[in-house]
């Protein structure tokens, strides 16, 4: 709770996010993750050594650029319904939860420097699935879903929370009302399809006014990830686009249902990736944040940095 009332990238400090941690273990690590569930990987003695070389390689990338981090825990896939699917018991749910902000903290004690604030952010992922849901969950509903993940993020200890790849605006609503009751700061990520439009249809602008109207405004700010640039550059435009103020972008341009199928991994291009978020910056007034999603690694988010500091 270290920064939970003054989170620094509110305060204009540039920092960085890790990049694809799912992709990454998978294709880089060969790590087996069912489900896409990041947390698997700390069942094994290789699958926590190479989240420690992981959070590790980004938390030097952070101090060396005199950047903030913001660590996100392992937990996109660590919610009731997909718990159920993995045979997890409620008190195995929760400790995954417990363990995931100690682990981080102690990154935090080790390796945070006065020019390198290290935030800790619980993270949440949709109820179904983050490109198609086949169920829309009510605002209630929603806030009723998330409320226990949300709960125990801030009983350990988390600064902050984010939902990331959100399709629809009534579940980040219904999550945005959960946090607002346990009091902790929280930022919405919206994943867009290739014709820059949230996967239900609705635009970005409309998506964030209704978070915004239904709950008096209290994210901290909102995200895109898991899209890559050429796919919501073209929709950033006017005032609104002062709430954004990060960005975790894919490095491949492939639609969702393409990634959905692919056997290989689409890194992109890091270099061309760095060059297209120094781009965003010039469009994106209030943009702090700033990582990568499916496919990156702490190459991309290398480039990132030194194309946005050139900037």
């Amino acid at each position: 709770m270290k920064y939970r009332h003054a989170l620094p990238q509110l305060a204009g400090k540039q920092m960085i996010t890790d990049g694809g941690l799912e992709t990454t273990l998978v294709f880089h690590e060969g790590i087996e993750l069912p489900l896409f569930a990041a947390f698997k990987a700390l069942e094994t003695d290789a699958g926590l050594r190479a989240m420690d070389v992981y959070m590790q390689r980004y938390a030097r990338l952070a101090t060396d650029e005199q950047r903030g981090f913001v660590m996100d825990t392992p937990t996109w896939r660590a919610s009731a319904r997909w718990a159920t699917e993995l045979g997890l018991s409620q008190d195995d749910l929760r400790e995954i939860h417990r363990e995931a902000i100690v682990t981080l903290a102690r990154l935090r004690d080790a390796r945070e420097t006065p020019a390198s604030p290290f935030v800790i952010n619980g993270v949440l992922g949709p109820q179904d699935d983050g490109y198609a849901p086949s169920r829309l969950l009510t605002v209630a509903q929603a806030a009723a879903y998330h409320k226990q993940q949300i709960g125990w993020f801030a009983e350990f200890g988390a600064d902050m929370v984010s939902a990331a790849t959100l399709t629809y605006s009534a579940e980040a609503i219904g999550i945005v009302i959960a946090a607002r009751d346990i009091n902790i700061p929280v930022s919405i990520s919206f994943t867009l399809e290739t014709d820059g439009l949230l996967p239900s249809g609705e635009t970005l602008r409309d998506a964030i006014a209704a978070v915004d109207r239904a709950t008096d405004s209290y994210p901290a700010y909102f995200m895109i990830n898991c899209a890559h640039p050429d796919h919501f550059a073209h929709v950033l435009e006017g005032e609104w686009t002062t709430r954004i103020m990060g960005l975790r972008a894919n490095a491949s341009r492939m639609s969702h249902a393409e990634l959905d199928a692919c056997e290989t991994l689409d890194d992109g291009n890091p270099v061309e990736l760095g060059q297209l978020y120094a781009g965003l910056s010039d469009v994106l007034p209030n943009l702090t944040v700033m990582g990568g999603c499916c496919g990156t690694d702490h190459r991309h988010v290398a480039e990132i940095c030194q194309a946005t500091r050139a900037a």
